[in-house]
């Protein structure tokens, strides 16, 4: 997993072996075994190999891309939950990985967003309302 995930986001990010040994101070054929799992980085370096490439330390080591459309390691703070079925009646289930990690549960209110260009998105009602709240607060402040 490791050494496809470093293969992966260095090509996606157009980098040479030697690109990512002169920002980690080793040789490129240190990232070469790292490559072909012959051997693996201490955590440190990890963790620099991590932040080089925007992702975290966990997506990086564990992340499988044949769980997940084959699509590249996301950044650091987006996820991907995988696809849903919209019903006849335009209902979805949200997958629980994602009801857990946004703490959705039953009876919730979400507020649906949507832009032509972007797509669509649920925002818990609370954060949506909070957000709202502050900007209303901005626009009446002198």
């Amino acid at each position: 997993m490791f050494h496809d995930n470093l293969i992966q986001m260095r090509k996606l990010l157009q980098m040479t072996q030697e690109d990512i040994a002169e920002k980690l101070g080793v040789t490129r054929q240190s990232v070469a075994k790292w490559e072909s799992g012959e051997t693996v980085p201490d955590l440190d370096k990890c963790k620099q190999i991590a932040d080089i490439f925007g992702v975290s330390l966990d997506d990086l080591a564990n992340y499988e891309p044949d769980e997940n459309l084959g699509l590249a390691v996301p950044p650091k703070g987006k996820h991907l939950f995988g696809l849903v079925t919209v019903g006849e009646k335009g209902q979805i289930v949200i997958p629980a990985k994602a009801r857990k990690l946004f703490e959705i549960s039953p009876g919730d209110q979400l507020m649906v967003l949507g832009d032509e260009g972007q797509g669509l998105a649920l925002v818990k009602e609370e954060s949506f309302l909070a957000l709202a709240n502050m900007v209303n607060n901005m626009k009446t402040r002198p």
